[in-house]
């Protein structure tokens, strides 16, 4: 719904004057991948890892979010493309602010995170497939929820009852049951500074 009494307001400060003073690149790190693949733990370390090289750097994770701003979503079909709608929108905010956000989200469909992408330019938006077997997931279960979603008590789960589709042409790949958080990590890094993002 458009509202003909809106108007956009240009701000005084662009993009680029923002990643020019923070002398680095910005962009959406899209973490996606099963509960338990490592999204979460492996942004956040990224993150860490960043910041203590200077770079501006925020995490987004998706049990915080709906804390929060997507705190009145349930977990419906159209109600995880809300929330991948909303995260997306306030991922180009941090964008146009000119950090690095690392998103850690299920975001199980495809065409929400194509349309997270399509929000952003064409080196502004880096899917990060973080790939671990099911199985791997499972066993790890950090918040028990598997163990709950077998057990019938969490309708719509992703990988259980609900489906997943994985990245078809990810930008990078990181395989948390084949390597450590931080050789994931020199991964990422080793992929931004390739691309002369630092």
């Amino acid at each position: 719904m458009t509202n003909n009494n809106i108007v956009w307001h240009e701000q005084s400060l662009t993009k680029e004057e923002r990643r020019k003073k923070n002398e680095h690149h910005s962009a959406v790190l899209w973490f996606t991948g099963l509960s338990g693949s490592g999204k979460s733990t492996v942004a956040n370390a990224a993150a860490r890892r960043l910041f203590d090289l200077g770079v501006s750097t925020y995490v987004l994770d998706g049990d915080n979010v709906r804390h929060g701003l997507n705190k009145d979503l349930g977990f419906s079909d159209e109600a995880r493309k809300e929330n991948i709608r909303r995260i997306g929108e306030v991922s180009k905010l941090f964008v146009d602010a000119g950090q690095l956000v690392f998103t850690a989200f299920i975001s199980p469909f495809r065409e929400d995170r194509d349309t997270v992408r399509a929000l952003l330019e064409n080196d502004e938006f880096i899917e990060v497939f973080v790939e671990c077997p099911i199985e791997k997931c499972e066993q790890r279960d950090p918040k028990g929820l598997y163990k709950k979603a077998r057990a019938g008590e969490i309708p719509e789960f992703t990988g259980i009852s609900s489906p997943y589709e994985a990245p078809e042409k990810p930008e990078l790949v990181l395989n948390t049951d084949q390597y450590s958080v931080e050789e994931c990590v020199d991964q990422l890094v080793a992929y931004l500074k390739k691309n002369n993002w630092l």
